[in-house]
């Protein structure tokens, strides 16, 4: 078990004897990162960090219930040395402030419209010995459990040739989740599980992989859920538990009935809008 600490902050060996001086940006931000989180009391509770390669490419894929999760997804690789680059929605990399950080930390953007160059950069870079983080819900689980998961990850794992590495992290959404205000706490337990690699077996398909992924996931993220060390202080306080575990966030059926029907109204706004842009089209043809 590793224990993150403020201490790490300056630890002249935290990324290892030679790190890749290209990953200075990097360094920098995860310093600046454990500063913060020292400065919040964050208690962290990483296990599993052994499962991270210390070289060789790995993806590690985890469930998602904060905005602060891929923050706190990193330490799990720390003790190994290993830097993650993340796989994120591209409209970050085009953010005033954080697009310049996301770029010098080489993380990967991904464009919802065209992916296959997100997936094609990502694969590259598995094959080069990268560690490559993602969320293969796609969207923070607002029932805090693991949600169907996009088969990306898995393809990729199988055309680079590389192991999966399924997480879990749980704590944050008491912070920062979808849904719900902000909340500054103080001394909030964050805990951060990495299970076994799981390798593709020679011919395996995608979806066998992705299956056994999302097993792994909830069986870790079930782990963390229950060796949480605080409950709720209250009534008020059970939103940020699952149903099943007596909380009152959404059950996962009614979270995927209204998913549903937000792609839905999208889709039906994207086509009116494709509607009056032909109309408009014509128009202006004539």
């Amino acid at each position: 078990m590793y224990t993150a600490t403020a201490r790490d902050v300056i630890r002249r060996d935290l990324f290892g004897p030679a790190p890749d001086p290209r990953d200075r940006p990097y360094r920098f931000v995860i310093r600046l990162a454990l500063i913060v989180f020292g400065l919040f009391g964050f208690r962290f509770d990483v296990r599993g960090s052994e499962h991270v390669p210390a070289s060789g490419g790995a993806i590690i894929c985890s469930n998602h219930v904060s905005f602060f999760d891929f923050t706190f997804l990193g330490l799990g690789a720390l003790p190994q040395h290993r830097l993650v680059r993340f796989m994120a929605k591209s409209a970050v990399f085009g953010h005033w402030f954080a697009g310049p950080f996301m770029r010098a930390m080489r993380h990967i953007p991904v464009d919802r419209k065209a992916g296959a160059a997100a997936f094609e950069s990502a694969v590259r870079g598995l094959k080069d010995g990268e560690v490559i983080g993602v969320f293969p819900e796609a969207t923070i689980s607002r029932s805090f459990t693991v949600k169907d998961l996009k088969a990306g990850a898995a393809r990729m794992a199988i055309d680079a040739g590389v192991p999966v590495i399924p997480a879990a992290v749980w704590g944050g959404q008491r912070v920062a989740t979808k849904g719900h205000k902000v909340q500054f706490r103080r001394h909030v337990p964050v805990t951060v599980i990495l299970g076994e690699p799981l390798v593709a077996e020679p011919g395996e398909k995608v979806q066998s992989l992705l299956r056994r992924t999302k097993a792994a996931m909830e069986a870790l993220l079930d782990e963390a859920q229950r060796s949480y060390p605080e409950t709720p202080d209250g009534p008020d306080d059970r939103w940020w538990l699952p149903a099943h575990l007596g909380g009152t966030a959404p059950r996962p059926e009614d979270v995927a009935a209204h998913d549903a029907v937000d792609a839905a109204g999208k889709r039906a706004k994207a086509a009116r809008g494709g509607s009056v842009a032909r109309v408009r089209g014509m128009l202006t043809r004539r």
